[in-house]
């Protein structure tokens, strides 16, 4: 077997072998020249620490805690930087041994802390987070740039301010009930008494019902769908308020009468002879009066007449009242004889249309 001399030479092997030898010895005199200086000068120490730290972040490519405040600066672990990628608050040992414990902003609130283990090392950290803190696009954990006496002043901007009840009491939807009215009623106002029962709490927690008698006072004017409201008159719950009471105003039907807005309309049947020759009519008013109305002119089948002043009080415009609206509806006869046809056309022949 040829021997590698042979091959190579020993030329060859000695230039091979000189930038290994080379690299060896600057290692070698770099790692005595810091430990007989590290002995001597603490503040060298602590700046070849940071250079072997700055090696390893800039090396591997991690970036470890960053913060704003509180005089923290980067960290990361010689063995293993993954494990300290996106922490807050850290425990790792320096190089010459002394312990790095989590700045005072961290408090008594480690016991509450949660831990983060990354895959890519056995080691762990612990931190903190707080409301305004965040994560930055690298996965590194942001504090709030705040310092030390700003932190109770933080904690009451954080808190939120409640607009709600801030007893705690839940306000119920309330009872609606429907209050009739007539006409009557709503034209010239009353007053209307009506019994309620509730539910209502003891002292030792149990539910009694009680009675209460609400009065309502029925203005003039009032139309349909007018809401009367009593706070707090309905049943009573734990925990809640009482219920409001809401009592809607609805019509009645009306004899005579059908209202339209302010305006009131009547409805008057007069017969074929009196809507031709003119006369003169009682109306019916209400409130159950009565008005004389004579009549003129020809009256045909939905002819109106208008008697202002007649109608529902104006609620907006106190004092003044609607109209009231009479439509004629003439009632033609069922029978002629041969006589009375003939005179019907005698007499309209020669009429002249309207």
């Amino acid at each position: 077997m040829v021997g590698i001399t042979c091959v190579f030479g020993k030329n060859s092997i000695r230039d091979l072998c000189k930038p290994y030898k080379s690299f060896i010895r600057r290692w070698f005199r770099r790692n005595k020249k810091s430990s007989s200086s590290s002995r001597h000068n603490p503040q060298r120490q602590k700046q070849t620490q940071q250079e072997h730290m700055k090696e390893d972040r800039t090396t591997n490519g991690i970036h470890g805690f960053r913060s704003n405040g509180n005089g923290m600066r980067s960290i990361n672990d010689d063995d293993s930087p993954m494990s300290l990628r996106g922490c807050g608050l850290c425990r790792h040992r320096s190089l010459d041994n002394s312990s790095c414990f989590p700045s005072e902003n961290s408090g008594s609130r480690n016991n509450a802390s949660r831990k983060i283990n990354h895959p890519a090392s056995s080691k762990s950290c612990d931190f903190i987070p707080t409301p305004s803190s965040s994560w930055n696009s690298s996965g590194s954990f942001r504090m709030p740039p705040h310092d030390l006496k700003s932190r109770n002043a933080s904690r009451k901007r954080d808190t939120p301010i409640m607009y709600s009840n801030s007893s705690g009491m839940l306000k119920p939807p309330p009872i609606e009930k429907r209050l009739e009215c007539t006409l009557e009623d709503l034209c010239y106002g009353c007053k209307k008494k009506i019994m309620i029962t509730r539910d209502v709490l003891t002292d030792t927690g149990g539910i009694v019902q009680e009675e209460e008698l609400l009065t309502i006072n029925v203005q003039p004017g009032w139309t349909k769908g007018t809401k009367i409201t009593f706070e707090g008159k309905g049943n009573e719950r734990p925990g809640a308020y009482r219920e409001d009471i809401i009592f809607i105003i609805s019509e009645k039907r009306h004899q005579l009468f059908r209202r339209e807005g302010d305006d009131l309309e009547l409805g008057v049947e007069i017969p074929l002879v009196k809507a031709l020759t003119g006369c003169t009519i009682l109306v019916p008013l209400l409130g159950r009066e009565h008005m004389n109305l004579t009549l003129d002119n020809i009256i045909h089948p939905g002819f109106e007449k208008i008697i202002p002043g007649q109608g529902m009080p104006i609620s907006r415009e106190p004092g003044k009242r609607g109209d009231l609206k009479i439509t004629f509806l003439v009632e033609f006869p069922t029978k002629l004889t041969g006589n009375q046809r003939s005179e019907v056309v005698r007499i309209l022949q020669n009429s002249t249309p309207s």
